[in-house]
């Protein structure tokens, strides 16, 4: 099925759940709230943007159709939602933040004006679109200026980031996790960023024909992470995830 598609059947849901049935769940209440955050031009322009709202803020997203990764997917919604509804929780304020896969930047964004040090990262091919979202949706409004660099997962890691001198106290992904070739090269970048007092955040989506290679990728992080799922809305196919190095207890 095509993603933009299956996006498009998302965004209807809390409307039609709204004029279905005035019984919600909890899981449907959320996701109305998650997907409602997002609008959508009237009219077409010469660029592709959309808009949503976090923080009592409206975020300007310009997009790529060309790009799986210059395209706002929900799993980045659902990480936006939980760093809005539980960020002074995680104390975010000061933290040294990175985004992995950042895409569009949406979650680096939400991350800045929460008050952390982010670090945005994405391909050479997708830190152009990434930089222009990031410096138009923080400048003069964030306690400190985000950074936007380039990483290609498991690439000259230790170049990049040195363990020595560079570290997160928490790492963001959303949707990193799908039918691609590189997901040794991500778990190996999840590794080499994580210290051990480092907590991931990371948004799966669960997609029908990419199950083996997910249910893989599982049960190898799992060796290196302790986990437990935050979040569970089967009717996006999406689960939010915490992990922690194994050695340490998840709190």
């Amino acid at each position: 099925m095509n993603e933009h598609r299956e996006f498009g059947s998302y965004l209807k849901r809390p409307s039609q759940m709204a004029g279905e049935n005035e019984n919600w769940t909890k899981e449907e209440l959320i996701v109305s709230s998650i997907l409602g955050r997002r609008f959508v031009p009237a009219s077409l322009t010469s660029v592709a943007w959309e808009s949503f709202k976090f923080l009592e803020e409206e975020i300007k997203i310009v997009e790529s159709t060309d790009l799986y990764g210059a395209t706002v997917w929900p799993s980045a919604l659902v990480l936006c939602y939980y760093l809005e509804r539980h960020g002074k929780q995680l104390c975010l304020e000061n933290k040294h933040v990175i985004e992995i896969g950042a895409g569009t930047g949406l979650a680096s964004i939400v991350a800045c004006l929460l008050g952390a040090r982010v670090t945005a990262t994405d391909l050479k091919e997708l830190v152009g679109n990434l930089q222009y979202n990031i410096t138009h949706n923080t400048k003069q409004k964030c306690k400190y200026p985000p950074q936007v660099k380039e990483l290609t997962w498991g690439h000259e890691l230790d170049k990049t980031f040195p363990k020595l001198s560079v570290t997160f106290d928490y790492i963001l992904a959303a949707d990193v996790v799908y039918h691609h070739s590189y997901l040794e090269e991500l778990l190996a970048t999840f590794d080499h960023l994580c210290q051990d007092n480092t907590t991931i955040l990371w948004v799966m989506r669960f997609r029908e024909q990419s199950t083996r290679l997910t249910n893989e990728f599982l049960a190898k992080f799992q060796k290196l992470f302790d986990m437990d799922v935050i979040y569970d809305f089967p009717s996006l196919d999406i689960k939010l995830y915490r992990a922690v190095r194994c050695c340490r207890k998840i709190v």
